[in-house]
């Protein structure tokens, strides 16, 4: 099984478009893949998105809207995902498709559309975002993104459970890599700028898997 925690913008374009790459890649391969994604909302992220869209960091108006927004549409997305992963996955792509490609505004009436789009529990859905669970498993996602030492977004974290248990940091040309990942593993591990390699013990993993 090939294993991968993706770090993402929920709002954020260029996630959107290395998600769609990924999930094709996954498609073509005869691996079976098993996918965590992972919101990830702070500062640098929020800087980051500024810089691409080339928007001042020193606009604190913008840069405080596009913070809110990532976080509450982060919210969002760990609400979607109590109702399970395939639905959390439809709403990130969806909520990520309808702000960055359609171009419409992040709303509540926007995420509430969606989530009637994907055929998902609407009474379920508001009653878990108020949840304090949904703040704290958001808080758990950050947690993971330090400890796994993610920088930038998008990026990937992928196990290989056909090998062994040590895993890559990817950051750039995400799908391309994880190929080369599990096809030819030891070219994976010549040093890199982008693809980082990342040691973790069974007991380590063990956690990860279990705040996700």
């Amino acid at each position: 099984m090939i294993e991968i925690y993706l770090f993402v913008n929920p709002l954020g374009g260029l996630c959107f478009s290395a998600e769609k790459a990924i999930m094709e890649m996954a498609n073509g391969q005869n691996k079976r893949f098993h996918f965590r994604f992972i919101p990830i909302v702070n500062m640098k992220s929020v800087n980051a998105c500024l810089t691409r869209l080339g928007i001042s960091h020193s606009d604190l108006e913008k840069r405080n809207h596009f913070f809110e927004t990532s976080y509450s549409a982060a919210l969002d997305l760990k609400a979607m995902q109590l109702q399970g992963r395939k639905k959390g996955r439809e709403f990130l792509f969806a909520i990520q498709k309808a702000v960055t490609v359609d171009k419409q505004e992040y709303s509540k009436n926007l995420v509430l559309e969606i989530v009637r789009t994907i055929g998902a529990d609407i009474e379920m859905f508001i009653e878990d975002r108020q949840s304090e669970l949904v703040k704290k498993s958001f808080a758990s996602d950050q947690q993971i993104g330090h400890e796994m030492g993610v920088v930038t977004l998008p990026s990937a974290v992928v196990f290989n459970f056909y090998g062994d248990e040590d895993g890559m940091i990817i950051e750039e040309d995400i799908p391309e890599n994880i190929r080369r990942f599990f096809s030819q593993q030891s070219s994976m591990v010549a040093p890199s700028k982008n693809v980082h390699h990342l040691k973790l013990d069974k007991q380590e993993l063990k956690n990860f898997q279990l705040l996700n």
